[in-house]
C-alpha cells in the first residue's frame, strides 16, 4: 500500500510502498478515502526532520539531555546504536482521515464492515491507503456528511476542545487570534455556540474568509487591534481569547493579554511562544489555559490504545465525543467546510502537498486533502526487498522491530557468519520496510504468520511486547522453528503451560534472552566459585522509575517483576548451578517497584535480589556480591569484577559494559548451525519463569512460595 513517510534522520519525505497494515484486537481496519494535511503540526514535523543534527538538538533539548544520561550510563557505542535506531525510524505523517471499515478487530462491537468512519490519532489516522485505528479514535460519519468533510474530524475536535477550555457562554464576546484552518473552524464553532466573534490575522484574505463564516468583526494585525476589540466589546475587552495561531514569536500571547477583559480566559490552542507578560496577566487576573489537543483521553494509552472509555457522568466531552459532536455540527450545516478546501491531491502525488505547506511551491492554501480511490484493492501484507541469495544454515525470521531489536539484536545478528536475514514482521508496514531494508532482509511483512509458514525460514527471533511472547513461541515451535525469544518467556502461568506443552509435544528448541549469564565477567565469577559449595549472593539493581502509564507496567508488559526481574533470577541460577526452590518477597511502602526478594536454591544457596526504583539514576544500575568457600567477589555493572581469596584481590575490567549480548547470540547461532543443545537448558528457562511468577504470588500472599514444576512438566 502507499503511505506518506519521512525519515527523521535524513529528512527525506516520500510516498512509499509498504506492506499493508493488519487488523488487531480493539480496533478497526479502514480503507482511506480522504485525509487532511495539517498545515501546522505536520509542517513543524517536516521542518524539524529536515534540520541538521545540531538543529534538531536545539529544537529538542529534552532529548539531548536523555542522550547525555544514556551516554554516561551505557557508554558511547550503546548510545550511538540507540540514537541511530531512533533517527532511522520512519515517521508516519497525518492524523485526520475518513474512509470505510474493511475489517473489525476482536472486542469491537460498535462498528461493522462497510461503515463510513472518521478517524483521528498520530501514527493511526495516517496518510496511507489502509490504516488500523483503535475503537476510541474512530466515529461513524453521519448521513449527509461527505468523506472530504469527515476528514476534518481531528482539527474540528481540536477547535471544539479549545472552545470548551475557554468556557464561553451564550452572548460572550470572543477574540480568535489566528485565522488559518484551525482558526476558521473555531470561528464557526463559536458562532454555533451563540458567541459574538472578532477574528484577528496577518492576512487580509483570511480575515475576509472569517467574515464569510459569520465572524461579527475582524481586524488585521497591522491595524489597531486593541481599538477594534474595544469598539466591539463596548470597551470592556474580550470575555475570552482563543489563540489558534502558529508562530515563533511571543506576539499572540502578548496581544491576548492586551485585548482581554479583567478575569477573562485565554485558551492556548496553537503552537506559539509562551513567555507570559506578567504585568498585564497579573493586573487583569487572567486565566491562561492550555487546550490539550482534541479532548480528555488524548495521550492516555488506556483510553486511546486499550479502549477504556471515561464514564459520561464524569467526563462529558472526551476526544471521541468531541469528534462526534463536530461531525454533528457539519451535518447540521452549522460548520461549513467547502470553502476551506483549497487542494485535493491524489496520494500518489502527496509530496506536492508538503511543497505547498513548506513554501517550496508558492501557493495560498488552507485545507489540503489527500484523496484515495474507494475502489482500490487491498495490498499485499508481504513485500519483497531483495533476492534471497545464498542460503545459510541459520535462516532467520524476526518478529518485532522495536528499539531493543534495532539497537541491540539486529546489528549483532547482521554481523554473524552463517546467518541469513530472510523475513521481518512488524505491526506497521513503514517500520517493516525501513528496518528490513536497513538490515538487508529478503522480505518484510505485517503478518508474523508469513514467517512461520515459510520453508526457507528455520529459525525465528521474537522481540515483541511481553504478553505476546508465549503464544508466538508456542506457535513457532508447532511450525517446526527453532526459537530465540526475548525475556520474559511468559507473563502468566497459563501462557507458560502452553509453551511447555508445545516444546514437549514437538521436541522444540528454545532460548530465552537471558543475556547476563553470557557476560565474560559473569562467566569468570562463576568459575571462581565452581568448587565453593553453597553461595550467599546479594544482587542490587538501581532500576529507576518507569511511569505507571508505560506499556511495561500494563498487561502488555506484565509489570517489572515479570518483565525484568527474571533476568536476575536467571543469573543467580547460573552462578549457583542449582534451581530455585522457594521465594519470599517484600515490597517497600514507598514504591511498588521497590522490593526485596529472597530465593532459596536446591544446593542450599541463598540469593537476595534488591530491586529499587527510588534511587538516583546516576548510580550504576547493577551490583552483584557473592560469598562462599572462603571467597568473595563483586561485579560492578558488568564493567569491573573483583575477586578476593586468601586476602588477595584480583580485578578484571572492561572498557565498555559487557552484558553478554554478543556471546549469547553467537552461542545460539552455533547451536542452530550444529544441531546442538541450546546454550541454556530448557528446564532452567522454565524454572526461572516460574520463580518470577512466584515472586508475584508471594507479594500477594505475604508468605514464602514454593517453586516446583508440578503440572508444568
Amino acid at each position: 500500500m502507499k503511505q506518506v513517510i519521512q525519515n527523521f534522520r535524513s529528512g527525506v519525505l516520500k510516498v512509499d510502498d509498504v506492506p499493508e497494515t493488519i487488523c488487531r484486537s480493539g480496533g478497526v481496519l479502514v480503507g482511506n478515502v480522504a485525509s487532511l494535511v495539517s498545515a501546522g503540526t505536520e509542517k513543524m514535523t517536516v521542518d524539524l526532520a529536515q534540520k541538521s543534527l545540531v538543529g534538531k538538538a536545539a529544537e529538542r533539548p529534552d532529548l539531548v539531555k536523555q542522550v547525555w544520561a544514556k551516554l554516561r550510563k551505557d557508554g558511547l557505542m550503546a548510545t550511538l546504536r540507540t540514537v541511530k535506531a531512533k533517527l532511522d525510524t520512519p515517521v508516519a505523517l497525518g492524523y485526520s482521515c475518513a474512509g470505510i471499515v474493511r475489517e473489525v478487530g476482536r472486542g469491537v462491537e460498535n462498528f461493522q464492515v462497510g461503515d463510513r468512519v472518521a478517524c483521528a490519532g498520530m501514527n493511526y489516522a495516517s496518510h496511507a491507503e489502509t490504516i488500523f485505528v483503535p475503537k476510541n479514535l474512530a466515529v461513524k460519519i453521519p448521513d449527509g456528511v461527505s468523506f472530504d468533510e469527515a476528514a476534518f474530524v481531528t482539527l474540528g475536535a481540536i477547535a471544539l476542545q479549545g472552545v470548551r477550555t475557554a468556557e464561553v457562554k451564550l452572548g460572550d464576546a470572543v477574540a480568535v487570534i489566528g485565522l488559518g484552518l484551525l482558526g476558521q473552524l473555531t470561528v464557526q464553532v463559536l458562532k454555533a455556540a451563540g458567541c459574538r466573534v472578532i477574528g484577528i490575522d496577518l492576512e487580509a484574505s483570511k480575515v475576509a474568509l472569517a467574515r464569510e463564516f459569520g465572524c461579527d468583526a475582524a481586524a488585521l494585525r497591522s491595524e489597531d487591534v486593541e481599538a477594534a476589540v474595544k469598539q466591539f466589546t463596548d470597551s470592556f475587552g474580550a470575555d475570552a481569547v482563543i489563540v489558534t495561531a502558529a508562530a515563533d514569536t511571543n506576539d499572540p500571547i502578548e496581544l491576548a493579554g492586551v485585548i482581554a477583559r479583567d478575569r477573562a480566559v485565554v485558551s492556548m490552542v496553537g503552537a506559539v511562544r509562551m513567555d507570559v507578560p506578567r504585568k498585564v496577566y497579573y493586573e487583569k487576573e487572567l486565566q491562561l489555559r492550555l487546550s490539550r489537543s482534541y479532548g480528555p483521553g488524548r495521550y492516555d494509552a488506556d483510553y486511546e490504545e486499550r479502549g477504556k472509555d471515561y464514564p459520561i457522568g464524569y467526563v462529558r466531552w472526551t476526544e471521541r465525543r468531541n469528534m462526534q459532536e463536530f461531525l454533528r455540527l457539519v451535518a447540521a450545516k452549522s460548520v461549513k467546510l467547502d470553502r476551506l478546501i483549497t487542494h485535493r491531491i491524489p496520494i500518489e502525488q502527496a509530496e506536492q502537498a508538503y511543497e505547498i505547506i513548506t513554501g517550496k511551491t508558492r501557493q495560498s492554501y488552507l485545507g489540503i486533502l489527500l484523496t484515495y480511490s474507494e475502489a482500490s484493492e487491498r495490498s499485499e501484507k508481504l513485500l519483497s526487498l531483495r533476492s534471497s541469495g545464498k542460503a545459510a544454515e541459520v535462516r532467520l525470521g524476526v518478529i518485532g522491530a522495536g528499539n531493543f531489536a534495532k539497537s541491540v539484536l539486529l546489528p549483532r545478528l547482521a554481523k554473524l557468519g552463517g546467518v541469513s536475514l530472510v523475513g521481518l514482521a512488524t505491526a506497521t508496514g513503514r517500520t517493516a520496510k525501513a528496518v528490513g531494508e536497513q538490515f538487508g532482509f529478503a522480505f518484510c511483512t505485517t503478518d508474523f504468520r508469513e514467517l512461520l509458514q515459510r520453508e526457507d525460514i528455520n529459525t525465528v527471533l521474537i522481540a515483541t511486547r511481553h504478553d505476546t511472547h508465549a503464544a508466538m513461541t508456542a506457535e513457532a515451535i508447532r511450525a517446526g522453528k527453532t526459537v530465540f525469544v526475548e525475556k520474559p518467556l511468559a507473563t502468566t502461568e497459563e501462557a507458560l503451560a502452553e509453551v511447555v506443552a508445545a516444546v514437549e509435544q514437538n521436541q522444540g528448541r528454545v532460548l530465552v534472552g537471558f543475556n547476563r549469564r553470557f557476560s565474560s565477567l559473569a562467566s569468570e565469577m562463576k568459575q571462581f566459585f565452581d568448587d565453593a559449595g553453597s553461595l550467599a549472593i546479594t544482587y542490587r539493581i538501581n532500576a529507576g522509575e518507569i511511569p505507571k502509564e508505560s506499556w511495561i507496567q500494563q498487561d502488555e508488559g506484565g509489570g517489572r517483576i515479570v518483565g525484568e526481574v527474571c533476568h536476575f533470577v536467571d543469573l543467580l541460577q547460573f552462578l549457583t548451578s542449582s534451581e530455585p526452590t522457594e521465594v519470599f518477597a517484600y515490597r517497600n511502602a514507598v514504591g511498588a517497584d521497590t522490593l526485596s526478594i529472597v530465593i532459596k536454591f536446591s544446593d542450599g544457596s541463598v540469593g537476595n535480589i534488591n530491586y529499587f526504583s527510588t534511587g538516583d539514576r546516576g548510580l550504576p544500575k547493577e551490583r552483584v556480591e557473592v560469598f562462599g568457600g572462603g571467597r568473595s567477589a563483586v561485579l560492578d555493572d558488568f564493567r569491573l569484577l573483583e575477586l578476593w581469596r586468601d586476602g588477595k584481590r584480583k580485578t578484571s575490567k572492561r572498557m565498555s559494559q559487557d552484558k553478554g549480548f554478543d556471546q549469547e547470540l553467537a552461542e545460539f547461532v552455533a547451536a542452530v548451525r550444529l544441531g546442538e543443545e541450546m546454550p541454556i537448558d530448557w528446564r532452567s528457562l522454565v524454572m526461572t519463569t516460574l520463580a518470577t511468577l512466584r515472586i508475584e504470588d508471594s507479594l500477594r500472599s505475604g508468605k514464602p512460595e514454593a517453586v516446583s514444576l508440578g503440572a508444568q512438566t
